[in-house]
């Protein structure tokens, strides 16, 4: 923010590149009122823009998304919608109430989602597959006999696995051992937000590449765009890791930035080297290590690098270096496949807070706040889009207090301390990023 006319890189795009190209809606070029306005059209934004219309069906609602759909974190992660989070070290009882809570969100997101995308008929390769969790070194061994237990006291459906049964399901040997657990979801994420969109409520109006350059605050809310003024009686920041002008989520959370490759559609022969599932997807079991996904429309994704870039993208003479780093994960996991070559390349930035947690406020009557989801976005942004829309409705529901009583995000100091503290903090947050785990 603070910009005339803000740049926005866009050498590569991720997931939208592997999709036919979309007509954008229009940006806002003259002034407008509305009741709502709701800032970043990402899961939590239109999730949020979507509950406020149902909760307010006759409130005018503008959506405003500073870049094209797709192009920000929404469009740019790797497709995993997490029912149970992975909570690092052994089972604690004492934090029993925290992992239901946490799990609870997850669920509400996860549920939203299945039933928009059944009920819209939102073609985007949604698969309840559930979600593999490896360990390739023997810190990531220990962990997974860590996490294995956890499900088990939780008693959470799930499906312990030796080195043989990984390379039986998935086609590798690369991993020691892992565990499958059978909640969660995988789909194509860029084609997942451009359905959600065109199925938005009819008072919700979604305008794109309308960045916000100035928030003033008042009785009423003056949100200022390169061409127009916009007003609105109140206003939801749902735009994850973005800063603006004067307000607190700037220095309780960073932008951390991750780099992945995609390769080719895979041939028959090539296929039929994956092991027993026609399409999964991998997290790691060590904060550094790689996530892989075995496509719908067979290809494989891979991401493994993630560093502090002061908020932004990778260009693209960066990518090509990390992609050695891609190039290499690869080929220790499909040897078989080491001909096969990269057809995409893309990096995105994710919001990270110090204590891992995220950020859910009511700043005043009305400027509400959802967003810092530390590589979870999937469900619990569009679970926080839900919570936020009912919170600022003065709903006190029970994803409204579950969001609430979530640990508050640390206070970071500004900069140029906030630069040399996130850069300390995401190394080692991700500290083994790039030693293939």
């Amino acid at each position: 923010m603070g910009q005339a006319n803000p740049i926005f890189d866009n050498e590569t795009l991720g997931w939208v590149d592997l999709i036919p190209p979309r007509q954008p809606r229009p940006k806002i070029s003259s002034d407008l009122e509305a009741k709502w306005l709701v800032i970043g059209a990402g899961f939590t934004g239109l999730s949020c823009a979507r509950r406020l219309a149902e909760i307010n069906p006759k409130d005018k609602i503008i959506l405003l998304d500073a870049r094209e759909l797709g192009q920000n974190a929404s469009g740019r992660n790797s497709g995993y919608a997490v029912a149970h989070s992975h909570f690092s070290g052994a089972y604690k009882e004492s934090d029993l109430e925290k992992y239901q809570r946490v799990d609870r969100i997850n669920q509400v997101g996860l549920n939203s989602l299945r039933t928009l995308v059944k009920d819209n008929t939102i073609n985007c390769d949604w698969i309840d597959s559930g979600i593999y969790h490896t360990a390739a070194d023997s810190s990531s061994e220990i962990e997974c006999d860590h996490f294995i237990n956890y499900l088990k006291k939780r008693e959470i459906k799930h499906t312990p696995l030796s080195n043989e049964e990984v390379y039986n399901h998935l086609g590798t040997s690369w991993y020691k051992k892992g565990v499958k657990v059978d909640n969660g979801a995988l789909m194509q994420p860029a084609k997942l937000v451009f359905g959600l969109a065109e199925n938005l409520p009819d008072n919700v109006e979604l305008y794109e590449n309308t960045p916000v350059l100035n928030l003033i605050l008042g009785k009423t809310n003056k949100v200022i765009v390169p061409d127009a003024t916009i007003t609105a009686d109140k206003v939801i920041m749902a735009c994850n890791y973005e800063k603006f002008e004067g307000a607190k989520p700037k220095q309780r959370l960073v932008g951390v930035t991750l780099s992945g490759s995609i390769t080719r559609v895979l041939t028959n022969e090539e296929f039929a080297t994956l092991g027993s599932q026609s399409s999964w997807g991998v997290l790691s079991l060590h904060s550094g290590g790689a996530t892989i996904r075995l496509t719908d429309d067979r290809r494989i994704a891979i991401r493994n690098t993630a560093e502090y870039n002061n908020h932004r993208l990778l260009t693209k003479k960066q990518l090509i270096k990390r992609q050695q780093i891609h190039r290499q994960a690869f080929d220790n996991r499909f040897p078989q496949l080491s001909h096969v070559p990269f057809e995409h390349l893309y990096s995105g930035v994710e919001g990270v807070s110090a204590n891992k947690t995220n950020i859910f406020e009511k700043f005043s009557d009305n400027l509400y706040y959802a967003g810092c989801f530390n590589g979870s976005g999937i469900t619990k942004g569009t679970a926080f889009g839900i919570g936020i829309a009912e919170y600022a409705c003065g709903k006190n529901s029970s994803i409204v207090k579950d969001c609430l009583a979530l640990e508050k995000a640390k206070w970071l100091p500004p900069k140029p301390l906030l630069d040399l503290g996130a850069w300390f903090t995401t190394k080692q947050r991700f500290k083994g990023v790039g030693r293939d785990r």
